[in-house]
């Protein structure tokens, strides 16, 4: 599946306000059998999103209407737990195209810039702050313009600074993983080899 470019999204977000989400939360091992990028967003927290009957579980935020957008507002440590490529695979695929938490466990975050997924850190305090807009009205949306660096709470104009690798910033803005990255240099690498 191709990673599409990213520059800026103006979107509502869900929010889902636990800490410590791990990878197997996010995309149960049971569902791991495919190699390919697509086809995980429909199990995509599996477990909380449905009960043992195979029902949909509506108090849970992803299966309530009143939320949608391609923004998943995520509680401490998002992330965590084993390093499955598998997780980035799944928000992506279910439509997700940023996750902010005040903090990410390491390698959930490089598997996400590595499949066109932005994890976006906020301080606590701008977290709790985007969890309470999303509280007052559940389709308050946000800006999130990647060549700034800027994720804006539009209800108040709040302009949140974040951080991003400068390799990765690159990658996403123009929709390559790092093979695509690579063949976007064969002029210069030719150029050099002759050289």
């Amino acid at each position: 599946m191709p990673i599409e470019k990213f520059i800026k999204i103006h979107s509502s977000a869900v929010p889902l306000d636990i800490e410590n989400i791990d990878t197997d939360q996010i995309i149960p091992a049971r569902f791991l059998k495919a190699v390919e990028r697509k086809g995980f967003g429909d199990n995509l927290f599996r477990d909380w999103r449905f009960d043992k009957s195979n029902e949909l579980i509506n108090a849970f935020p992803l299966n309530d209407a009143k939320y949608t957008g391609q923004i998943l507002v995520g509680g401490k440590n998002f992330g965590c737990g084993s390093s499955r490529e598998h997780a980035a695979w799944a928000l992506y695929d279910y439509g997700f195209k940023v996750i902010v938490s005040s903090f990410f466990a390491d390698i959930f975050k490089a598997n996400s810039l590595n499949n066109g997924l932005l994890p976006v850190q906020v301080t606590s305090e701008d977290l709790n702050e985007i969890f309470e807009v999303i509280d007052r009205l559940s389709q308050a949306t946000f800006t999130v313009d990647l060549v700034e660096q800027t994720f804006t709470i539009d209800a108040s104009n709040k302009v949140i600074d974040f951080e991003i690798n400068s390799y990765k910033k690159e990658c996403l803005l123009n929709g390559y993983d790092d093979i695509d990255y690579l063949l976007s240099l064969k002029k210069e690498i030719k150029i050099f080899e002759t050289k």
